[in-house]
Parts: structure tokens; C-alpha cells; sequence
């Protein structure tokens, strides 16, 4: 596995750079922690957003095809609004009554199916993952999760623990169990389903045999980090039952895959046809602002209100509340999952079209508009294809265009552009896509 951190960042002295750019890079290393990381070898500076796109101080446009936490483009005039006006008003916490708190909490579990009507409210999808464990844990009575080989949960202590794409000084909890995907491990899809019952099977077997039991299947439905392989739809659902039967929670990590993201679901899972016992949100929820959520079944949500404590100061503040409310009347009144799902099918042909060229694409992969793209030539070693990649990324980012990689060697695209992309976008990265190929390929 390809343990670097951030491939796709700045190391000094590889880059030329402005001497504005290399004076606050300076700054930045006398004052910010080590862990800090600044994307592409040519750092980007912006100073604005708007819609799909970003500005630099020179007013350069930069066509945002990487950013899923402006779900409906950065800076949307109706969300600032929302946000600005109960900033205004009151800023105030969940002890006191407040019905748009209430009102929102039952306009976002209806979007759910209806066994997932208890809803908490966090700030960041790190702290959704972090609470939904807690429940998962106190429900079930153990300590057991169980992850994809290369998923990507969060940031606190508990999450990363169950992170193996933070890399190896990360230590994974010795209560996490891996499971590999059939996509990367290059099963048919005819046998993908029962290839990952088998992989989680085989984890709960080795949990109860060590006296750990399984409390939870912790997925991203669309596999992000591990790459985006998202085919076939339902291949999860024998691990799911199988985790079920072992007396585990299903949490379903909806922080990449949801509100949307999709185009044909609102919710990730419901692409595979299961209904999780809970689902975790995060950075879209709010367009920007820090808002998250657990949402979940009665029971659970029950267990473990009754006798453990969870209180957040500032989940669900009600600016927070204010803000995710409009993104997600948005979201419904301008049918925005439909639209995506309309420009997802455009981006897919555009992308058919340049892997018959020569240029080294390998697979196109996607779930609406969340793509993975493999690069580098069928049979070159894996530094290749990841340098390749790599690449493409950077000469992207210099034609004005901006996505990133992922999967476990780095060598896919992770193409996420936020959901209010037009056939213009869509059109503008395709050319720009085939003019960094053919820079790279030679």
C-alpha cells in the first residue's frame, strides 16, 4: 500500500512560485503545526468563491471539480442569507426550545426511510462517526468495527483508529477488522457479493474468536477513499445482514455519498438497497458551515440516551440549523439530485469518449456525480500509473481546473464537482481533461 500522507501536495524547492505565494507559505510554517499540508505542487491561493468557480487575487478562475462541501456551489446567495439573518438573530444551543431546530429535524428524517426517525446533531462528520460508534458499541455491547481496506472515517481519536487511509503512524485500534473490496481485488461482478459476505464473515469470526464481538460495519457506500468502486448496487447487502446476524450496527458514513450526491438517491445506501441502523452526515449538510448528523433508528438512539450522556455546545446551534434548512429546501425546490444525476450521465460519455483515445485511461467508475478515474496504462507498475496520475492532476490545476487522486496507490482522479454543475462545466473539463492527458502522455 502507498503510505504517502498527501501525495498530491507542495514540497519546497519543487516549485517555482511568486514571491507573494513563497512569502505566506513562509508565514504559514513559522505559526501553523507540522500536520498542515498545502494541496498541488503549485499551491493555490484564492481569495473568492462563487458557483462552481474560484478566484485567485489576480482574479484568475479556477472551475472547482473536486469540492463536494459546497454541495450547492460556494458562497450560494440563498444559504449566505439564511445563515447571515440567524446569525442576526440568535445564536443559541439545543437546551433551550427552538422550533426551526425541530422543524428542520423533521423535514431531514423524512428524506430518510421511515425506519430512521431519531436524528442528533453534531458539528463535523468526524464527530457524527465518533457519536454513531459510541451508540453502535452501547447498543450491541462490544467493541468489534469493521472497515474497508483503505476507508477514511474522520479525525478524533476513536475514528481514526478506524481510518487505515490516515497511514501506518496512525495506529488502527486492535478492535478494527479490514475487509477488501472485489473491485480492487479485481472480482467479476457476478461474484462481488458474495466475495465481500465471505471478507466480512471472516472478520466476525475472528472478533468473536478473540472475545471482541462485532458492533459495527462502518461504510462509506461509495468507497471514496478506497477509490470509488461503487458496482455492482446490493453488493454489500449479504455483509450487511451477516453483521446484523452477529449482533452488530450497520452505520452508514454519509458525509461523500450523501444529499444527493448520487443523483438517483438522496442517500448512498439506499443505491445498494439497505436501510442502516445509522447514518452519519457532514460537510455538504451545511453548503460550507460546520454542521453534522446522526441519524438513526428509535431504538439505539434509545439505549444509549437513557443512560449515557452526549452534550455539544455547539451542535445544532441554530445558525447551523438555519443554514443546513436552506441547503436542503434547495436541494428539493430546484430538484438538484435530478439535474446531477442529468450531468453525471454527460460527464460519463465525455469521459467514455477520451478512454478510447491512447491517453491511459484505464476505467471510469461513478455514482452519480462522484467519479473515480483510473490513469496510467493497463500493466505499468503501480509508481507509474500514480506518477501519471499525479501529473494529470497538477497540469489540470494549471489549465484552471481543480480535482485530486485517491484509492490506495493514488493513481484515480476523484472528480466531485459540487452538484449545481452545468453542461458548461462539464463541457470545460472535458477539454481541459484531454488537453492535461495528452501534456502528460506525451
Amino acid at each position: 500500500m502507498f503510505t504517502d500522507l498527501m501525495p498530491n501536495r507542495y514540497r519546497p524547492g519543487e516549485s517555482d512560485l511568486p514571491r507573494r505565494e513563497s512569502e505566506l507559505i513562509a508565514r504559514r510554517d513559522e505559526v501553523l503545526g507540522a500536520s498542515y499540508r498545502l494541496q498541488y505542487r503549485r499551491p493555490v491561493h484564492f481569495v473568492r468563491g462563487e458557483g462552481m468557480w474560484l478566484y485567485d487575487p489576480d482574479g484568475h478562475a479556477y472551475l472547482d471539480f473536486y469540492n463536494n462541501v459546497p454541495s450547492l456551489g460556494h458562497c450560494h446567495p440563498e444559504v449566505n442569507a439564511a445563515m447571515a439573518e440567524q446569525a442576526g438573530r440568535i445564536s443559541a444551543n439545543t437546551r433551550y426550545l427552538e422550533p426551526k431546530l425541530v422543524d428542520y429535524a423533521e423535514r431531514l428524517v423524512d428524506t430518510f426511510p421511515s425506519e430512521l426517525d431519531r436524528v442528533v446533531f453534531t458539528c463535523t462528520g468526524s464527530e457524527s462517526n465518533d457519536l454513531a460508534l459510541r451508540i453502535a458499541r452501547f447498543a450491541s455491547g462490544n467493541e468489534g468495527v469493521i472497515v474497508s481496506s483503505y476507508a477514511y472515517h474522520g479525525t478524533s481519536a476513536a475514528v481514526a483508529a478506524v481510518s487505515p487511509n490516515l497511514g501506518d503512524a496512525v495506529k488502527l485500534s486492535p478492535f478494527v477488522r479490514m475487509v477488501s473490496l472485489p473491485g480492487p481485488e479485481g472480482v467479476p461482478e457476478a461474484q462481488a457479493a458474495d466475495f465481500f459476505e465471505a471478507q466480512v464473515r471472516a472478520a466476525i469470526v475472528d472478533l468473536n474468536r478473540r472475545g471482541i464481538g462485532v458492533a459495527a460495519l462502518l461504510i462509506d457506500s461509495i468507497f471514496s477513499s478506497d477509490g470509488v468502486w461503487v458496482d455492482p448496487p446490493g453488493f454489500i447487502a449479504g455483509g450487511v445482514a451477516a453483521v446484523r446476524e452477529a449482533g452488530g450496527l450497520v452505520i452508514a458514513d454519509e458525509v461523500q455519498p450523501g444529499f444527493g450526491r448520487t443523483g438517483a438517491h438522496m442517500w448512498g445506501f439506499e443505491r445498494h438497497g439497505i436501510v442502516p441502523d445509522l447514518a452519519t452526515l457532514g460537510k455538504p449538510m451545511g453548503n460550507g458551515f460546520p454542521i453534522g448528523a446522526v441519524v438513526g433508528r428509535k431504538a439505539p438512539m434509545e439505549q444509549f440516551g437513557a443512560t449515557a450522556r452526549y452534550s455539544n455546545t455547539f451542535a445544532g446551534n441554530t445558525v447551523g440549523i438555519a443554514t443546513a434548512d436552506a441547503v436542503l429546501a434547495i436541494l428539493q425546490r430546484d430538484q438538484i439530485p435530478q439535474k446531477a444525476l442529468a450531468m453525471s450521465q454527460r460527464l460519463r460519455a465525455g469521459l467514455e469518449k477520451i478512454a478510447q483515445q491512447p491517453y491511459g485511461v484505464r476505467a471510469n467508475r461513478n455514482a452519480g456525480l462522484f467519479f473515480g478515474i483510473d490513469i496510467g496504462r493497463e500493466g505499468a507498475p503501480a509508481a507509474s500509473r500514480r506518477a501519471m496520475a499525479l501529473d494529470v492532476v497538477n497540469a489540470l490545476r494549471d489549465d484552471g481546473v481543480l480535482v485530486s487522486t485517491t484509492g490506495a496507490n493514488e493513481d484515480s482522479l476523484k472528480v466531485r464537482p459540487p452538484l449545481v454543475c452545468q453542461a458548461e462545466h462539464v463541457d470545460i473539463f472535458l477539454a481541459a481533461m484531454e488537453r492535461a492527458l495528452i501534456k502528460v502522455a506525451g
